[in-house]
C-alpha cells in the first residue's frame, strides 16, 4: 500500500493498516529529497525503547526521558548497508527537525552524540546549518570536559570519522574553548577527515594546530607551531 500524503517536502509512502494490531511493531515510511526513512514506535504498536543520553540542550529543566514514548527515524536500509554519508545525515537531520514542529514533541534524541535537544533548539540549529549556516555543534555533537583537563567531542565521527581533542592548555578557559570547539566542529564537518597536520588560524590570531592521531581516532588541537 502506498500514499503519498504530502507535508512540505517529504511525503508519507507507507503507513501500517488501519486494522493494524496494537502490541504489535509499527512504522511509517518517509519519503524526501528522494531517500526513504523509517519512523518506528508508532501508534498502535509499542514505543521504543529510549536511548542513554547525557547532554541536554535547549531545556530549562533535564526531562525524564523514561516518562515519554520514543519513535526512531532511521535511514532505509538501502542507504546503510555503504556506511553514513553526509548528504543522508543532513537529510535525515532537516526532516527530523520538519518532525519537530508536530503536536506532541517534547524533544529529539541524537544517538551518536547522546544528546537530547528541544524542538526549537533542534530545529533552529538544523535549519540554519541546512540554509548554508553554521553546524548546530551543540545538539548534533557534544563537549565534554574531560579528566586530564582535555575537551573532547562526541559525535563528530559520524561526519568525520575522528573526534576533536581540545588541548587542556586551551581548555583551561572551558567558554572560549567551546566557542573555539563550535568553530572547528563546523569547519572539520564542512572540510571532512583531517589525514596530515595542519595550522589554522584562530578567532584571536594565534596559530592553532590540528594533527591527526590515526590509532585513536581523533585530531588534537593545540596553540602553536611547528
Amino acid at each position: 500500500m502506498a500514499h503519498s500524503l504530502k507535508q512540505g517536502q517529504f511525503a508519507v509512502t507507507f503507513e501500517p493498516e488501519p486494522d493494524a494490531v496494537a502490541g504489535e511493531r509499527q512504522w511509517v515510511e518517509l519519503l524526501a529529497n528522494g531517500l526513504t526513512f523509517d519512523l518506528s514506535g508508532v501508534a498502535p504498536g509499542p514505543s521504543e525503547r529510549a536511548e542513554q543520553a547525557c547532554h541536554f540542550y535547549g531545556f530549562d529543566s533535564r526531562p525524564d526521558l523514561a516518562q515519554f514514548e520514543v519513535m526512531r527515524l532511521v535511514p532505509g536500509p538501502h542507504l546503510t548497508s555503504g556506511g553514513p554519508m553526509i548528504p543522508v545525515i543532513r537529510c535525515l537531520a532537516w526532516l527530523a527537525a520538519e518532525l519537530a514542529t508536530l503536536d506532541g514533541i517534547q524533544g529529539l534524541i541524537w544517538k551518536p552524540a547522546r544528546a537530547v535537544s528541544s524542538p526549537a533548539h533542534f530545529r533552529e540549529g538544523v535549519t540554519r546549518w541546512i540554509g548554508g549556516g553554521a553546524f548546530p555543534g551543540l545538539g548534533l555533537t557534544a563537549l565534554v570536559p574531560q579528566d586530564d583537563g582535555t575537551m573532547t567531542s562526541e559525535g563528530l565521527a559520524l561526519f568525520t570519522g575522528q573526534e576533536l581533542v581540545i588541548d587542556r592548555a586551551i581548555a583551561e578557559d572551558r567558554a572560549g574553548a567551546a566557542k573555539l570547539a563550535v568553530r572547528l566542529l563546523h569547519w572539520l564537518v564542512e572540510t571532512g577527515r583531517i589525514d596530515r597536520t595542519q595550522s589554522l588560524t584562530g578567532p584571536s590570531g594565534e596559530t592553532l594546530m590540528l594533527e591527526p592521531d590515526h590509532h585513536a581516532g581523533v585530531v588534537r588541537v593545540w596553540r602553536g607551531s611547528r
